[in-house]
């Protein structure tokens, strides 16, 4: 068989056979959907990029936090021989598409057997469309994907346990991402390994070097720079906003998934939020528009995520930086993500998809993404090369590791809802976060 990459413009969902009473659908998708500036829905293209395989970068210090001594790559092992379709929710005209599709090209002109069918889906989309999908019998072989819903979709078997397809494959991988690819959902198996992980995701500040001298360091030098000039922009909801706070001291949930965002800290990040709107900064429901205005300068800075690094770079240059999320009483701690590759437990080539999805988070892959489009890498061995990427991997490191635990679902409706409350109405900040820790403890029963 030749080598193909194919990019399809629909999903044909030929392997419905049954049909499920599906799990409640979750509000953490529609959240995260700013997160990662949503697909336009446009068709990939249908020639694949030819490159020739990347050399392995020499091993260097591991990114946020994991240890460097003897770094495996991930192993290439026999050719691989099949077809398997993959989902993504990179965007056609990204800067992460490009490094993708790279990789996506060296893998297949090293696999002379191997077909690989692409598809877009929208990140709104992409989470409630694979457990539709794959809870009615059908679905693509394998989507990569941040884990915002990780554990739900294991919880309702909507996931393949990776646990024994991954032993000893994953030594020397970061431990973060390794821990963000498991979720235990109290079958007696405890945590086990629903993801093959690829990159660790924060947010972090994005800033234009030629017009803001020197990033803001705490809170109140953000709010003075704000009232002095600074044109700020900030993602509304509850995703972008958390790293405050914990910059104010505060904690979502105790050891047994209470909320006790009540007890402190919030509602002082929450009066904070106001007060920046106050002072001239603008919050942005539309995560494309906010992109759009930092790229052509009508804001200087921004709080945003890695997955922008191709296309701001490309905007701004050399006069792009990064700066951590200013600190209050005590250190920023935005959600640390792990994106990674999944697989359908409905797939007949369950095998063959793990083997793709650990060449794809190879060493000499992960280079390619960690240098075009910006990753913080989850395998070993990989240099940053990039004050930027390292700038989100001392954000990753420094950030909460995005609970996998069934309360933390009923999070992103409460307090979604509570920081429009507080920004878009000026509502008491403490009074509205007592309402979203109350609602979501009686969601969780707690």
């Amino acid at each position: 068989m030749p080598t193909r990459l194919v990019f399809l413009e629909e999903y044909d969902t030929r392997m419905k056979t049954s049909k499920m009473r599906l799990a409640a659908l979750f509000a953490g998708a529609a959240i995260f959907a700013a997160a990662c500036g949503g697909s336009n829905g446009t068709p990939a293209p249908t020639t694949a990029p030819s490159a020739a395989p990347t050399d392995a970068a020499s091993p260097g210090e591991s990114p946020a936090g994991s240890p460097a001594e003897s770094p495996a790559e991930s192993p290439a092992g026999e050719p691989l021989s099949g077809e398997l379709t993959v989902w993504h929710s990179y965007g056609s005209g990204g800067g992460e598409t490009g490094a993708f599709m790279k990789v996506l090209g060296e893998i297949t002109a090293a696999n002379k057997d191997l077909k690989i069918n692409v598809v877009e889906q929208p990140f709104s989309d992409i989470f409630n469309k694979w457990q539709t999908d794959v809870l009615a019998g059908g679905g693509p072989d394998m989507y990569i994907a941040p884990n915002d819903n990780l554990f739900t979709q294991a919880d309702a078997g909507a996931l393949a346990n990776l646990n024994d397809a991954l032993a000893g494959k994953l030594d020397g991988f970061n431990q973060v991402a390794v821990d963000g690819s498991k979720a235990d959902i109290a079958d007696g198996k405890g945590p086990q390994l629903y993801m093959v992980p690829e990159s660790l995701k924060a947010v972090a500040m994005w800033y234009d070097k030629s017009k803001v001298t020197t990033a803001p360091a705490t809170t109140d030098d953000l709010l003075t720079a704000v009232k002095g000039g600074l044109t700020l922009g900030l993602n509304q909801n509850a995703y972008h906003s958390f790293g405050f706070t914990g910059a104010f001291g505060g904690t979502l949930m105790d050891d047994s998934g209470k909320c006790v965002a009540d007890q402190g800290g919030f509602a002082d990040a929450y009066k904070y939020f106001q007060d920046l709107k106050a002072a001239g900064a603008k919050y942005y429901t539309d995560g494309n528009a906010l992109k759009q205005d930092f790229q052509t300068g009508k804001l200087q800075a921004v709080i945003d995520g890695p997955w922008q690094t191709a296309d701001f770079t490309k905007a701004l240059g050399d006069n792009l930086a990064v700066a951590p999320i200013p600190a209050g009483t005590a250190k920023a701690n935005p959600f640390t993500g792990t994106d990674g590759y999944y697989i359908n437990p409905n797939s007949p080539n369950i095998d063959l998809a793990v083997s793709f999805a650990l060449q794809m988070v190879g060493t000499a892959s992960e280079q390619v993404l960690t240098d075009q489009a910006g990753h913080v890498p989850a395998a070993p061995g990989v240099t940053i090369n990039s004050p930027i990427v390292q700038g989100f991997a001392d954000a990753a490191a420094a950030g909460l590791p995005r609970p996998q635990r069934a309360e933390f679902n009923n999070y992103w409706g409460p307090f979604g809802d509570a920081v429009n409350q507080v920004i878009d109405k000026n509502a008491d900040a403490t009074a509205t976060v007592a309402t979203a820790c109350k609602t979501m403890n009686e969601a969780n029963g707690k």
